[in-house]
């Protein structure tokens, strides 16, 4: 699991997903992310698949999962 503090009151965490292929997929994977409740960034990179995301607590997973789904791709789990 890879989860951190950066400062005090974040936490980030770097996810794996698949079928990232170009910057519009990056746009969407991180436009659903940005929807969940505490996320303050997330930087999605097609070309390595990592969705790095700071928020202010630990997220849940299944949410993680729930909007890397409705964007159309899968999330194999934490990176």
């Amino acid at each position: 699991m890879t989860a951190h503090t950066d400062t005090p009151g974040t936490v980030t965490a770097v996810y794996q997903v698949s079928g990232m292929s170009c910057g519009h997929c990056e746009g969407a994977v991180s436009g659903e992310i940005s929807g969940i409740s505490g996320v303050t960034s997330v930087k999605a990179v097609a070309s390595t698949g990592e969705v790095t995301v700071v928020s202010a607590a630990a997220l849940d997973d299944e949410a993680v999962r729930a909007a890397v789904d409705e964007a159309g791709f899968e999330l194999v789990g934490r990176a």
